[in-house]
Parts: C-alpha cells; structure tokens; sequence
C-alpha cells in the first residue's frame, strides 16, 4: 500500500481521493500523535487543552474539509483557531507567534482547483518529519481520543490572524518600497487579500490581477505557474516588476520591467548577494537543490557563497537550514526560505524582500539578475520504466560518464528516479540550447531502452 503522505502533506481530488471522513479521521490522528510525550505532560499540569491553528486556501473544497478537520480535533480535546482563508506561510508563522501546539493547513498549493491537501505543522510551525507523518498514518482506524464535557475542544474565529501576519511582514523589511512599481499575481489564491495590502502599506505603487477568488478559479490561467499574464500585465502599465504566487503562496516568481521572467534561482542569487553584503547571510552559505542552474552555483562561487546541495523538495531544503543553521536557501521553483523571518517558503516576504532589493540598491531587477549567467537546461521526463533500476545499470552509467566527458566544466548531467511513479527525469545543462537539448535526448534513449518495462 503506497505511503498516504506525499512530499508535502495529504493531496487529492477532494470529495474523491481526499474525503470529509479521511479529514476528520486525519484529524483525530494527529491530535494523538502530536499531543503526546513531555509536552502533553506540561499541558496538563498546566491544566489547559492543545490549541491548533487552522486555515486553508479559498478552493471551494477547503470550507468542508476545514469543518471534517476543526471537529476531528476539537472531538479530541484540541481548542481550534480558525484563521480562515490565508496563506501557507502565515499559518506557520501563526503557530510559532502564538506559540500554538500545531496547526494545519488545507491547500493543494498550486494544483487545480478540484484538487487538495491537508498538511500538518508541529510546535514551532515547522514540517512534520517522515516518520511522525507515518505515526499519524498509523493511527488512522485506531481508538481516538475522545474527551467529554470540560474536556471536549472550543472551535473559535482567529479574528485577527490576518493583521499579525502583514505586521510580521513589514517588520522584516530592510528597506521601504516608495517609488516601486510593482504588478501582483495572487493565483486568485491564498495571498489576494494579504499580499496587495502588504506591498501597498511597504510604500510600492501596485496593481492586482488575479485576486478575485470565487473557490474554483484558483491557480486557474494565473499565478506562478502561467506568467503570461503577469509579463503582459508588467508590460502594459510600465511596472518595474512583477511578482507572481501560487495558491498558497509560498512560492514567488518575478517578471523584470522587460517581461522577462526571473525564477527562483536568480531570486535566490539576489538575495544571497544582498545578505550577504548586508551580514546577514550565516557563514556566507546558500542552500539549493540538485535541480538548481549551474549558473548559480558558479556566481556564488564568484562572490565567495558556499553553495550546499539537497534532493528535490524544500522540507530537504529546510533540513539542510537547520541543520547548521544558516539563513537562506530555496528552490528553482521558487520555493524560497529566509529563516531569520519564516519557517516555511514564503511568497509574500520573497517578494517584499526582492523589491526592497531593488529599491534599496537604485537597480533595475534586470541588473540585478545580471549577477548571474543562466545555463540552457533541459528536462526529459521518461516514463514508464524501472526507475528503481536506475543506479545499477552499467549502460546508463557510462553513457552519463560521455555526456560529462564532453560538456566538461560546461554543463552537468542528472539522472534522478520519481518518488512516485515509474519515471526517469533526465536533466541535461551545457552552454547552449542545442547541446544540452542533444545530449538529453540521447540519455533519454538509453534509459528507455535499458530499463523499458
């Protein structure tokens, strides 16, 4: 039976896959897991229930998902903090300022709208590790806790869940937007009430698309993953930038003044630049992942950053941070994670800080993307094969070791398994779009022959 956590929480078609039963059965499971050990002990001597944050994005499934979770965890003892509709990375913050016992956010981040997902924050609002999402998996079926009178949770409205989190935000800034001309892109998610609010009160003149949510158009022709309409937009009304979320915004892609789009690499080299001429940025260190362009590793190389590398998916990302506790790492995707200010990726607080950067420096956000030489890079999903074959395949190897014999310092090859599902992702980097395109293909071929199912 496959694992019911994926990288990041529960996901599904909601009503299908993701259900109200398996909400409230997630719940209570959770409530037992994460309401053991010393801290349960501390709470009952202190004779008080558990308090969970939770909130979720506007999708139409979250408001019946969001009543299977507040009663699974208020029928076991927990007091429920409804914050209502607002983005991922305020719920974390949420959790840590208020020091609340954990939280959930409900959220398919930038999945269509029919689809969902439940995800579990600890104390702190940091990501549950694997094996306390296997726990709670475990216990699902099982006897819950089911308190009664005095001991049955209190759901209540988090009133104020939205100001808490826009003042964290702009007391993070390092400098004020005035003179900035900024469009917004809010997926008509999570951050179309936040995210304009904030960059309007940092000083950024600003101008909205995509925050009209009505439940099922998030994600919906807008935000990070389709940044036409932001370029278009950036281009029409002469803005300085563009900044586009996903649906619970906490990601954050860019758009120059000239269209063209800055990821979550360039946003990351950026940063690490300003942090670090700032003191700011911890042993003058960045944390990627494998999936990061060559070309920033090579421009931090340049500016004395030590770059550090983890596996695909920011819970690795924020691992690697903890670890050795350094401040800044992140995501092509842009996924980015400045843990002086947050627990988790974060949209808006990427997004202030880029523009800060910006007006901070008097630079156009061309120029400072300048920093850094993106290298071609092409991905070839090969599917359908014995992924799990990948490493041991003699064929394949000495086919990887004449593509990096021959992009030399050039370029790079990886060859990486899907977690979760029979396919080979084959990404191929070199200094020009048909080298790299050429020598992908070729890898690609070699897989589907050797490990063809």
């Amino acid at each position: 039976m496959p694992r019911l956590f994926g990288t990041d929480g529960v996901r599904g078609l909601a009503n299908r896959e993701l259900t109200a039963d398996l909400a409230l059965g997630l719940s209570q499971a959770a409530a037992a897991v994460l309401t053991q050990g010393r801290h349960a002990d501390e709470l009952r001597a202190a004779g008080r229930r558990p308090v969970a944050v939770v909130a979720r994005d506007p999708r139409v499934s979250g408001e019946f998902l969001t009543a299977a979770v507040s009663a699974g965890l208020a029928s076991s003892g927990v007091d429920v903090l409804d914050a209502g509709v607002i983005p991922t990375p305020a719920t974390a913050y949420l959790i840590d300022s208020i020091k609340a016992d954990f939280g959930v956010m409900i959220s398919a981040s930038h999945n269509p709208a029919p689809d969902n997902g439940i995800k579990f924050f600890s104390f702190g609002g940091t990501k549950l590790p694997d094996v306390v999402e296997d726990r709670i998996e475990s216990y699902l079926g099982k006897q819950k806790l089911a308190p009664i009178g005095d001991g049955v949770g209190r759901i209540q409205r988090f009133a104020d869940a939205e100001d808490r989190y826009v003042v964290h935000l702009l007391g993070t800034l390092p400098h004020r937007l005035d003179g900035i001309k900024v469009v917004l892109d809010c997926a008509n998610g999570a951050a179309a009430g936040v995210s304009p609010e904030t960059f309007k009160d940092a000083g950024a003149e600003v101008v909205v698309i995509g925050a009209d949510p009505d439940g099922i158009n998030i994600n919906d022709g807008v935000g990070s993953t389709h940044l036409d309409k932001l370029q278009a937009a950036v281009l029409e009304h002469g803005a300085d930038v563009g900044i586009a979320h996903d649906g619970d915004a906490d990601r954050c892609l860019a758009v120059d003044a000239q269209g063209e789009i800055i990821d979550g690499d360039r946003i990351m080299a950026i940063l690490a630049l300003s942090m670090k001429e700032r003191g700011k940025l911890t042993d003058d260190t960045l944390v990627v992942t494998v999936m990061s362009n060559l070309g920033l590793k090579r421009a931090m190389a340049e500016h004395g950053i030590r770059v550090i590398e983890t596996k695909v998916g920011d819970r690795y990302v924020l691992e690697a941070l903890a670890a050795e506790k350094l401040a800044l790492g992140g995501e092509q995707s842009g996924h980015v994670i400045m843990s002086e200010y947050a627990t988790t990726g974060d949209g808006v607080l990427t997004g202030l800080h880029l523009v800060a950067e910006m007006a901070r420096t008097g630079k156009t956000l061309a120029e400072l993307a300048s920093v850094m030489t993106v290298y071609p890079q092409v991905l070839v999903n090969v599917r359908g094969v014995d992924h799990h074959s990948l490493h041991d395949d003699d064929e394949i190897a000495a086919a990887v070791t004449a593509a990096e014999t021959e992009l030399g310092d050039s370029g790079r090859v990886l060859l990486r398994p899907s977690g979760t599902e029979p396919m080979v992702r084959v990404m191929v980097e070199a200094s020009d779009q048909v080298t790299a395109e050429r020598h992908a293909a070729t890898l690609a071929d070699v897989v589907r022959e050797r490990l063809a199912v």
